[in-house]
C-alpha cells in the first residue's frame, strides 16, 4: 500500500535534503489520509492509486498552463513533482499496446463511427486504468473510429 510506505519515503527524502520530494510526498500524504476520511474506511490499493492518479493529473494540467503562460520556473517545478508521483503509478502502456487495447475494445462493441463512442469508453477505460491519459485515449479511439 502507497500510504504505508510514504513515512519512510519522506525519512529517507529528509536525510538526502531534497526539499521537493519531502513535500511533494508530504502532500501526497495529506491527500491520502483525506481520501481515507471521506470514505470512512481504510483505502484500497485501487483507491489510493486513483487519488495518486488524480495528482498527477493535476500536475500535467497545471504544466500546460504554465508553459502556455511563458512560467518555465513553476512548469519545471510540477515537473519534479509529477516525476516523483509518477513512481506510484504503473507503467504507462505504450502506443501499439493502447492501440491493441482500442482495435479489440472497438470489436468488442461493434462501434463504427465517432457516434457510438460511448459504447467503447466503458469496454476500454477499465483495461487502460491509469495506465494512458484520458485525452491520448480518446483521441486514439477518435481517429480509429474516422478511418
Amino acid at each position: 500500500m502507497i500510504a504505508d510506505s510514504i513515512q519512510k519515503l519522506v525519512v529517507d527524502a529528509m536525510k538526502s535534503k531534497d526539499s521537493v520530494r519531502v513535500s511533494t510526498l508530504r502532500m501526497l500524504s495529506s491527500e491520502l489520509k483525506n481520501a481515507l476520511i471521506d470514505k470512512g474506511s481504510p483505502l484500497t490499493d485501487e483507491e489510493e492509486l486513483k487519488v495518486v492518479q488524480h495528482e498527477a493529473k493535476k500536475r500535467r494540467d497545471a504544466i500546460e498552463g504554465f508553459e502556455k503562460g511563458g512560467n518555465t520556473s513553476s512548469a519545471d517545478n510540477e515537473r519534479a513533482e509529477l516525476v516523483i508521483l509518477s513512481e506510484f503509478l504503473p507503467a504507462e502502456l505504450t502506443d501499439s499496446e493502447l492501440e491493441k487495447l482500442v482495435v479489440d475494445a472497438l470489436a468488442e462493441s461493434g462501434a463504427t463511427s465517432p457516434q457510438e463512442m460511448g459504447k467503447i469508453m466503458p469496454i476500454l477505460m477499465p483495461k487502460v486504468a491509469g495506465r494512458a491519459d484520458g485525452k491520448r485515449v480518446t483521441a486514439l479511439v477518435q481517429q480509429k473510429l474516422q478511418g
